[in-house]
């Protein structure tokens, strides 16, 4: 990576987001932009000039930061603020099962997805609790907070959702409200609330209006999405009808009109790997119709990728936008230590004509070359 870029995503970490949007008028910026955020100020690069940076996406070996450590973030979100990437996920450590007891939530930083630096834990204060799972961070452009939205559970199968700030992408993160109410009723609903409620991530769309779609697992696995507040801590009261159940792992996101909600079976710690449906929608909260199933092999219904869904990462590159799947490969680490299983990058996603998503390709090692400013 260039010096200049790297420069300026080491300073532009320690600062405020307003800070950090004056800051980056005078110098130059990455324009790839993996975020939920579309109005951060990362984003806002198309008048400038472009030069290209090529890097590997390596699905054959376990990625590690620049110490030397397998990296051990699962089921998380992939993000850039300010010019540089954030890798969140759920930290297994040693530990046999995602249901472990306590085990944090952490955040790795790099410059060009290549070099990655371990930042540290993101909970201030965590409360004791069987599991941890989903952490999602977007940035809100109204409160210019870092916004942390997560899954746990203080007994087995007591599930809450919770959600926590921060002024940077690395935390420390202050929980606001560690039972977020989810599942407002609607007229035909016999639920007010649901009960449990599992995996979920957040959206934010082109308005900077915020958005998270979930799992209830007291309403038979069910998943929706919520229309949250303008602060982004909890949601508005307007949902979505049921677009699958019996599933988790939901993500949502936008490509040019058209909404896309993913989600899969249900896959605790499955080593085989599991679906991938597709639903879309012309608005964010439906109707969704279902779509292909992109985790599918035709000739045998086996799963193509042996991974579970946990992120699809937008990525404005040379080419356009590339939209990159991500998913978990558990039981994949070559000591036994789950903290060490890999997770697998697409190459980017491919779209037919009518906006069906094509199935995933198997791609070991792949290059992808990015546009940042000049």
């Amino acid at each position: 990576m260039m010096l200049v870029a790297s420069s300026l995503t080491r300073v532009s970490r320690k600062v405020s987001a307003k800070h950090c949007q004056q800051t980056l008028l005078a110098f130059f910026l990455a324009a790839f932009t993996i975020s939920c955020d579309e109005k951060h100020q990362s984003q806002n690069v198309e008048s400038r000039p472009k030069r290209f940076q090529t890097v590997t996406i390596n699905n054959i070996e376990p990625r590690r930061d620049v110490a030397g450590e397998i990296i051990d973030a699962h089921g998380g979100c992939l993000q850039l603020f300010d010019g540089r990437f954030y890798l969140y996920g759920t930290a297994f450590g040693t530990n046999e099962s995602s249901l472990a007891l306590n085990c944090p939530f952490r955040v790795y930083s790099s410059p060009d997805l290549e070099r990655w630096t371990y930042e540290g834990e993101l909970l201030k204060d965590q409360p004791r609790g069987v599991s941890y799972t989903r952490p999602c961070v977007v940035f809100n452009p109204h409160t210019h907070k870092y916004v942390l939205w997560y899954n746990w559970f203080p007994k087995l199968w007591n599930g809450q959702t919770a959600v926590a700030t921060s002024d940077t992408p690395v935390g420390p993160f202050t929980i606001v409200n560690p039972n977020v109410l989810v599942f407002w009723s609607r007229p035909g609903d016999t639920n007010i609330f649901g009960s449990c409620p599992g995996d979920g991530s957040l959206f934010v769309d082109d308005d900077g209006t915020g958005y998270y779609i979930y799992t209830s697992m007291g309403d038979g696995y069910a998943v929706r999405v919520e229309h949250l507040k303008p602060d982004y801590l909890g949601p508005s009261g307007e949902t979505s009808n049921i677009l699958a159940k019996g599933a988790e792992a939901p993500v949502l996101f936008r490509r040019n009109n058209l909404y896309y909600a993913l989600c899969g079976p249900l896959c605790p710690d499955c080593p085989e790997g599991s679906m991938v449906q597709v639903f879309t929608s012309t608005s964010p909260l439906g109707p969704f119709t279902a779509r292909s199933n992109i985790n599918r092999r035709s000739e045998n219904g086996a799963p193509i990728i042996s991974a579970q869904q946990t992120w699809v990462a937008r990525i404005p590159t040379s080419e356009g936008q590339a939209f990159v799947w991500m998913g978990d490969r558990w039981e994949s680490r070559p000591d036994g230590v789950k903290g060490h299983d890999s997770q697998f990058w697409s190459a980017p996603l491919k779209f037919s004509p009518d906006g069906d998503i094509l199935p995933i390709e198997n791609i070991g090692r792949w290059d992808i070359t990015w546009a940042w400013g000049d």
